[in-house]
Formats: C-alpha cells, structure tokens, sequence
C-alpha cells in the first residue's frame, strides 16, 4: 500500500543481518567492475566503456530493477528504474562508473586488477565512484524488499572524470522517465575516517591552454639569443601577471567581482568540522603550503575561486641543456569557480586580460563547469543527518567541497529537486591518486546510512 511505512526496529535488525550476509556479493561484483578500465578521457577506451555500461545494467537487473544503456552523443548512461508505487515519492541516486586513468611508478598494485586485503579493496575506481555506487544499490534492493515506500531511480554516468559533456543530453531526453522528488548523489569525501560530511556546495570549473608561437622552428641560442623571442619565458611571465604564485591571489581585473561572500554561520560549520590542517598535509605528502591557519585553508579550498598552472609544454626536455630557443610554448591553466561566477565570464576575463598583456598570445578555452550551491537546513538535509548518525555514530559536517561534479550542476539547472550528497569517500582513499582503494566499513556503513535515509525520506511530504 502507498505510504504505508514499516517498524524501523523491525527494518535495523533485518538489515544488520543483510549487510553481513551480502559481503561476498558485494565484493566479487565490486571486483567485476573495477577490472573492466573505464576510462571516460581517453577514446581509445570505448570499448570498455561499452563493456561497464553493459554489466552495470546486468548489475541493476539482478537485483529486479528494469534498466537500460541510454546512448548519448558521447558514451552511454545507465538508468535503472524500481517503481514501488506510483503514488510513492521517487528519489534519484546518482552516482559515476567511468575512472581516472592509472598506471605509473607509484601504483604498488596493477590499477586494473582488482584485489582485497584487511577489508580493504585496492583498484582504480573502488572509492570514486564503483564502490559507493554499489553500496546504494545494494541499500536500494533491502528497502524494497522490506517494503518502504519509495520509488528509486538509478542514474550511472560514464562521462563524468570528462567534465560530463553529455549529461545535459541524457537528462533532457529521459526527464519524464526520471521525474524525480529528490536526488541522491554520493561521490564525495569525508572530512576524515572519524567525521562524515554533506558537501552543499561544489566548485565549478573553467580551463584553458594559453598558446604563444614566435617562429617555426628550434633555432641556436648562440646566433639568435637576446634577439629571438622565447615563447616559454614570456608564458611564464604572462602566468605572474595573471596570478601571485605565492599566495594563490588572481590578479585578473574584475575576477573576484561576483563571488558569493561565505556567511558567519557557514564558516562556524566549516571550523566545527573537525577539519585538521596537519593530517591533510600528511595524507597529500605536502612539504610546505601557503597557509596553515584553519579558517583560511577552509576558505581557500571550499568558498573561493583559484587559479593553477597544471603544465607548460614547449622547448627541450631531454637530459642536459640544449641550447635552443623553442618556437612554440603552451600553459594548461584552470580555474575554479565561486557560486555567483560563471564559467563564460571569468574565460571572458581571462581572455581579455591576456589580450591587453600579450597580443599574440591565443587563449584557447576547454571544458567548463558551473559552481553549485544546495541547501544545508531543511527536512533532507535532516534525514541525511539521522541516516549518517544512525549508520557511523557520528553527527556529520555540512560544508562545501572544493571540486566540481558537473552532473549536479545539470540536474540542478533541468530537474529542479532537492538535491543531498551522501559520500563515502576517505582521504586516504587515494581519490583521483596512485593506489586507490575502498573498505568494507564505508561500503557496509553505506548500505545502512542510504536505507536510514531512504526510510526517512519517504515521509517527506
């Protein structure tokens, strides 16, 4: 019967009993899909894509969801559907299966082969997002099972480690299939091991290559030295003249003009988060930073925009010194962006900027993604608080996160739901870095916070 909600008593002790019975399921599939390399940025990776999209549907239909390969211009979405009821709220969980590509000297484990140790899962994707993705679906098939009311919809993107170019085009095409009270996402990161969080708040994202070409070849130093223009040297001083290198300050006129100022009651959320300033210097192998003062990390790595040099290509790089002067340089930049901040008016600005300083430089824009801001009161963000309590036994943090998922962005702009980021992630995981890895208290942890939530939830009226 619509709304009809069971005994929660009766729920706990049913699913503490299913949490321990399912974790050889959960393991061997969470193995499956990590050993498939869904690497969305590179082409020639396709064929894989293809490969995870087809199993995550496998995946969605042995658990008695109908589900579907959506094709986009780019690379498939996944969408699952469990109708309860039709008069039952319907909550939206997304979550991404495409990875970072891996490899390299520090990985002390192949990145693709996935394996187990101390309740620990190594591999690339196990925390961002293959793990977390699968401990909602394994929460999603208890609560219906269990009978609480609510319909669910299950949203695995492929694209999203891409900047998310064809979301827009899923959700426009399957909107009324979606049609969704609320979303769920959970690809985010706690505070730490001991202290959850619930990010309302993403960064969005503009990047550029900042291309200078003054000749057609490699020429002598010794015969065109003092004479030729050296296009890495005058990249390098066009980057000081965009920002302070040292303190991280953009000095693009106008930049700053929009940003959303951080309330007193955000930041004091932000300062009660049991943030610790050293630890993350540990875990990220800094030897020094700009700052060590909390409320000023916070600030600069939640609530305001940046400016990074990711790379500058251009001249000799082998062993020893060729004595060249280069014809071409060219600096990967990116900037993050501030709620209030747009991604076409800040590349404007730079593009502008660097047009007054150095003409001949071309400014060539790449992907872009907007900020986001949801809410941090109100009956959602109330149950993602119980749900987390019950399951961790720990009050999480609401803070913003200094990221960009551009998903969030595009359900936000078309579905317009409230939307609540539940994530699993640690730091130490190894999100985005070499030895990735995911563990049974979060993915166990997980299953009972998404069913505490789901249960909630499907009261709001």
């Amino acid at each position: 019967m619509a709304g009809q909600l069971p005994n929660w008593e009766n729920i706990a002790e049913k699913l503490n009993s299913y949490v321990n019975d399912v974790r050889n399921e959960f393991e061997q599939m969470l193995g499956e899909i990590v050993e498939i390399p869904t690497i969305s940025m590179d082409p020639s990776y396709r064929n894989d894509i293809e490969r995870g999209a087809d199993l995550a549907v496998e995946f969605l239909k042995k658990f008695g969801f109908e589900a579907k390969k959506c094709q986009t211009p780019g690379n498939p979405v996944v969408f699952g559907s469990y109708v309860t009821d039709p008069k039952n709220p319907t909550l939206a969980i997304y979550n991404h299966l495409d990875v970072q590509p891996a490899g390299g000297p520090e990985w002390v484990r192949e990145p693709f082969k996935f394996s187990k140790e101390n309740g620990k899962y190594y591999g690339r994707g196990t925390t961002d997002d293959k793990g977390p993705a699968l401990s909602a679906l394994f929460a999603a098939r208890f609560a219906v099972e269990n009978g609480i009311p609510l319909n669910i919809k299950f949203i695995w993107e492929f694209e999203e480690e891409n900047g998310s170019p064809n979301f827009e085009y899923f959700i426009k095409q399957y909107k009324s299939e979606i049609k969704p009270d609320s979303i769920l996402v959970s690809d985010t990161l706690w505070i730490s091991s001991d202290k959850p969080a619930i990010p309302y708040g993403l960064r969005g994202l503009q990047g550029a290559r900042l291309v200078l070409e003054t000749g057609t070849k490699d020429v002598h130093s010794g015969t065109t030295g003092g004479w030729a223009r050296n296009p890495i040297g005058e990249i390098c001083q066009l980057i000081s003249q965009l920002y302070d290198a040292k303190t991280g300050k953009i000095k693009i006129p106008g930049f700053y003009k929009d940003v959303k100022k951080l309330s007193d009651k955000e930041l004091k959320n932000f300062l009660a988060s049991g943030f610790d300033v050293k630890k993350r210097i540990e875990i990220f192998g800094f030897k020094s930073v700009r700052t060590k003062n909390k409320a000023e990390v916070l600030r600069r790595i939640w609530a305001e925009p940046t400016f990074e040099v990711h790379g500058i290509v251009g001249g000799y790089t082998g062993p020893g010194i060729k004595t060249i002067v280069p014809p071409r340089a060219e600096a990967k930049i990116s900037m993050r962006l501030v709620p209030n901040q747009t991604p076409e008016k800040a590349f404007k600005l730079l593009k502008d900027y660097v047009k007054k300083l150095n003409p001949d430089v071309e400014v060539i824009r790449e992907n872009a993604l907007e900020p986001y801001l949801g809410e941090f009161e109100g009956p959602y963000a109330d149950s993602a608080v119980k749900a987390i309590e019950y399951a961790f036994g720990v009050k999480p943090a609401f803070i913003r996160e200094g990221g960009s998922i551009g998903a969030v962005v595009t359900m936000q702009k078309l579905l317009k739901v409230p939307i609540v980021m539940i994530g699993l992630s640690l730091p130490e995981h190894g999100y985005h870095g070499p030895n990735e890895n995911f563990d049974w208290r979060q993915a166990s942890g997980g299953m009972k916070a998404f069913v505490r939530y789901f249960y909630e939830i499907s009261q709001i009226k």
